[in-house]
């Protein structure tokens, strides 16, 4: 039989099995639409399986190796079997998820396939930066093609759902999952959150090589109290409504299909308990009709909260709430049959949170094809890809932020230089991999000593200095930094004495930012401080290089250091990336998504704060807003970022003074690249409603534009400002465009702007 004559005959016996199916259940007719289908399978599900679709399991035994045998495994396995489990999380590689799959479609009455989900973060095996890194770029299309290498590489290992992007807004800097988000501003975290969507969800949900994305934490963990983790949430209204709900409204509206709720409580309610953000605003108020899920084991935390007496009444709130999938917890699964049953729960609350989850399953195209996610060639052929690899070097070039460049010390001569290159995270090829990279394998990243060992015109001489932890360091443990040893300084020392320049690479280590991460200090942990001192002691020609993930207090370095590079934590392609950038093979164009402290007592800082009733010195005296100790603007405020050449703003001006209501005010200003080198530059609007019925913060971000410029070119940027832009919402969420006078700010940073005005009138 030739190929063509076997093919078709498999389509034929495809097409056969397909019309035998749906004659057998009727919900697998694709001629249907999803919804009729939804509707049929509901029919034939018994309240037991219903309620197995809105549990959710973590992987629990070695799925290729034998069933497991006593214990919770067993039980679970014992679920699996009967259809009591919608998804799993944590199971990856084709062979892994084949068979959870075959098990949930081959082996249980009804074959509804399982979702599976994973923490693609910033990325699956090969990673791109940090996500608080990639938003320093400002770059969407780049954060989208980031997100698209991350899904392509996970869907090809058999996941079909991303627990990410995170889309939390924080101004403190102590808590660890800041390197998880896009930072401070809900305009520029809005921006990233849909380019997350879209580059891990694609056009097409259904296409193999895209997967459900997941915005989380709904809503407000960005603000736990003093940046620790899990911890309490108290803000008003204002706050929600306009800085923390708006980046989970325009992932909604990019079509996100999945949501998190958050560990936090706010005003007293645990999120994912809480009513009012589930069922009136993100599924009445928004219309989102994907599904929620709990974050690990948050409906059993409850109890602890003090807002449940039990595992029972726990459940009932949760669902009661909106919290559709339970993650771990094991409560749905052993309550909420009981709860239905005596009444206190109603089955339509179920059937709707069911009839969701198997939308996205739909919609996955799960149900056609349970097996579609799994190719071994395909996994073999994507995962790790020279394609893959460029593209996480991409971004994670744009993602650097030059924060000095004192003398123009950088970029580096290309030869002719002894070059010092120190520091333990110079040589590190496990740290620049960041947080949150549980499919990547350790030690995989390039490390700086590696990128720059590729220039070879140079003298390089690499010391290490000191260790900066001791013990372990594994996603789960806890650091223990280095605070005595400096049996390494006096190598160091010596090095930098007989080098032309030093480069120096300090920070955190990947795994002191994340989840359970919290810190009360923002400066170099361990003894680097004191290694930086020794070493500008001897050589003060240092360019400094900082891995981390999240801002820092350098108030030290930025007086002393003639150039600092924010290099984050930037993934399996860092050392490159940063190689290219200290030699000017890539002009720098980041800038910082979230506002550099002086010192940790200025956290919370963030450039979008309000006036208060004495926001000056004007009477010459104490009674003023302000630290008596140091000054109370940041030390690197939000948008900042310097480049190898320079650019200058011109005629700045809006189209007329006056403004009616619906017009679009436009806004330009001519921007020219004034220096030696072609480069990039983030043009920056914000804006400032004077008199409001609400107080408005001094500065918004209500717009930017990455420009490219050539040596001495010259580029008119022009932006318009609607309704979307001017508004806000009140207390009660209702959005709002009010009269009167605005400020408009365009520039190169929050701080460095220029500024004109108009009224609009109504």
């Amino acid at each position: 039989m030739n190929r063509t004559k076997m093919l078709t005959t498999g389509i034929v016996i495809l097409m056969t099995l397909g019309t035998m199916n749906a004659q057998k259940k009727p919900y697998l007719d694709t001629k249907k639409t999803i919804e009729q289908r939804i509707d049929l399978l509901l029919k034939e599900m018994t309240l037991e399986e219903k309620v197995g679709q809105m549990n959710q399991y973590n992987g629990f035994w070695d799925v290729t190796g034998p069933a497991p045998k006593g214990g919770s495994a067993e039980l679970k396995y014992e679920h699996l079997r009967k259809g009591w489990v919608g998804s799993m999380l944590t199971v990856r590689g084709v062979k892994e998820v084949r068979a959870v799959q075959k098990i949930a479609v081959e082996e249980t009455r009804l074959g509804i396939p399982l979702i599976i989900g994973f923490d693609v973060i910033h990325g699956y095996k090969t990673l791109s930066p940090i996500p608080l890194a990639e938003a320093s770029s400002w770059d969407m299309e780049a954060i989208r093609k980031s997100a698209q290498v991350a899904a392509a590489e996970a869907s090809a290992s058999g996941i079909n759902w991303t627990f990410g992007p995170n889309v939390d807004i924080s101004r403190d800097a102590r808590w660890g999952r800041v390197m998880e988000g896009a930072g401070e501003d809900p305009y520029l975290g809005s921006k990233v959150a849909i380019a997350r969507v879209k580059g891990f969800q694609g056009d097409d949900l259904a296409a193999v090589n895209t997967i459900a994305a997941c915005a989380k934490h709904f809503a407000a963990y960005g603000f736990a109290e003093s940046g620790r983790d899990y911890n309490t949430v108290d803000v008003g209204n204002a706050t929600l409504y306009n800085t923390i709900l708006p980046p989970f409204k325009a992932a909604q509206e990019a079509g996100v299909r999945t949501m998190m709720n958050s560990f936090n409580i706010l005003n007293g309610v645990p999120a994912t308990g809480n009513s009012f953000l589930q069922r009136d605003i993100l599924k009445g108020k928004w219309g989102f009709d994907g599904f929620v899920v709990s974050d690990w084991a948050s409906v059993r935390e409850m109890i602890t909260h003090g807002f449940a007496k039990d595992g029972a009444e726990a459940t009932l709130k949760a669902v009661k709430a909106g919290s559709d999938m339970d993650m771990e917890s094991h409560l749905y699964i052993s309550e909420l049959v009981q709860l239905v049953n005596t009444g206190k729960i109603e089955i339509a609350l179920v059937d709707d949170a069911v009839r969701r989850i198997l939308r996205v399953k739909f919609e996955l195209g799960l149900f056609d094809n349970p097996y579609k996610y799994l190719d071994e060639k395909r996994e073999q052929e994507v995962i790790g890809s020279k394609a893959n690899h460029e593209g996480v070097l991409d971004m994670a070039k744009k993602s650097i932020v030059l924060l000095r460049n004192e003398k123009n010390i950088l970029p580096l001569k290309r030869s002719g230089q002894k070059i010092a290159l120190i520091g333990a995270l110079a040589a590190d090829k496990n740290s620049p991999l960041g947080s949150w990279r549980i499919a990547s394998e350790d030690n995989t990243a390039v490390s700086v000593l590696e990128g720059m060992q590729k220039y070879k015109e140079n003298t390089l001489q690499y010391e290490k200095g000191s260790d900066l932890t001791v013990g372990k360091t594994t996603f789960l443990d806890e650091l223990v930094f280095n605070t005595t040893d400096k049996s390494g300084f006096e190598s160091a020392i010596k090095a930098a004495k007989d080098a032309d320049v030093v480069v120096i690479v300090l920070g955190e280590h990947g795994f002191q930012s994340g989840e359970g991460r919290s810190r009360t200090q923002l400066d170099l942990p361990g003894n680097q401080q004191e290694l930086l001192e020794a070493v500008y002691a001897a050589n003060p020609n240092i360019v400094l290089v900082l891995n981390n993930g999240r801002p820092l207090a350098l108030p030290w370095a930025s007086t002393h250091i003639p150039a600092i590079v924010e290099a984050w934590h930037l993934g399996t392609e860092a050392g490159n990336a940063i190689a290219q950038v200290l030699y000017g093979d890539y002009n720098p164009s980041g800038k910082l998504p979230m506002s550099f402290p002086r010192n940790v007592g200025q956290v919370p800082i963030y450039y979008n704060q309000h006036s208060t009733g004495r926001p000056v010195d004007s009477d010459k005296n104490v009674f003023w807003s302000h630290y008596t100790d140091v000054e109370k603007t940041p030390l690197y405020p939000f948008g900042y970022g310097l480049s190898y050449t320079t650019f200058d703003y011109k005629n700045l001006k809006v189209g007329k003074a006056t403004y009616a209501k619906g017009e679009a005010v436009t806004v330009s200003v001519a921007v020219k690249n004034t220096g030696p080198y072609d480069g990039k530059e983030v043009v920056q609007l914000y804006i400032r409603d004077i008199f409001a019925s609400l107080s408005r913060p001094v500065k918004e971000l209500k717009g930017f534009e990455l420009i490219s410029l050539k040596k001495g070119e010259t580029k008119t940027v022009t932006f318009k400002l609607t309704d979307k832009e001017l508004g806000f919402y009140d207390n009660d969420g209702n959005y709002l465009v009010e009269p009167g006078q605005f400020k408009v700010f365009v520039g190169t940073s929050s701080e460095n702007v220029q500024e004109v005005g108009f009224e609009l009138q109504y």
